[in-house]
């Protein structure tokens, strides 16, 4: 009797991790994004989630999550949960005003190339506002560098995929 399932000399978790690349590189081809996140202060958080949340609705982004406590509140495009749209407080706890609170962050592949892109940035100019490292109060494969760029514009560069990482904490 002749068979008509192909074999394959690689074991299925080969073939799987093969495919799973595979399919990561045709997505990525296909919708190529250099943005992780965009991170907009806020002073009002109420009064500006509820502004947010209708104009998010309008535009076919839905609520990820929101956090009163902290505050913060984040949407995503759909079907993708990349890039994200967040609103909060800023980090440093300081009033809001523009330049303090706002912060694009950059999508990198690698953990290497946020270390390389931190080590870049500080040679052109930058001021360090964070060294790579993984901040798991975000997410436990969240792994950024944080700088001013020049004019003094807080960037990030992450990468959420997991890997190995150097042995440090977030910001050492």
């Amino acid at each position: 009797m002749y068979s008509t399932r192909l074999s394959s000399p690689l074991p299925a978790s080969q073939r799987r991790r093969r495919h799973g690349v595979k399919a990561r590189l045709a997505t990525l081809l296909q919708e190529p994004s250099v943005f992780s996140h965009t991170f907009i202060g806020v002073t009002d958080f109420e009064r500006a989630f509820s502004f947010y949340t209708a104009l998010m609705e309008v535009l076919g982004n839905s609520l990820r999550f929101c956090d009163r406590e902290r505050p913060w509140a984040g949407w995503q495009s759909d079907p993708e949960p990349r890039p994200l749209f967040l609103i909060g407080a800023p980090y440093d706890q300081q009033a809001h005003d523009p330049g303090n609170g706002q912060m694009i962050a950059f999508l990198a592949p690698t953990h290497a190339a946020v270390d390389q892109a931190y080590r870049v940035a500080l040679q052109q100019g930058g001021v360090s506002e964070g060294a790579p490292g993984l901040r798991p109060d975000y997410h436990a494969h969240y792994y950024g560098a944080y700088f001013r760029d020049p004019e003094g514009n807080k960037l990030c560069v992450v990468c959420h995929d997991a890997q190995q990482s150097p042995d440090r904490e977030p910001g050492s």
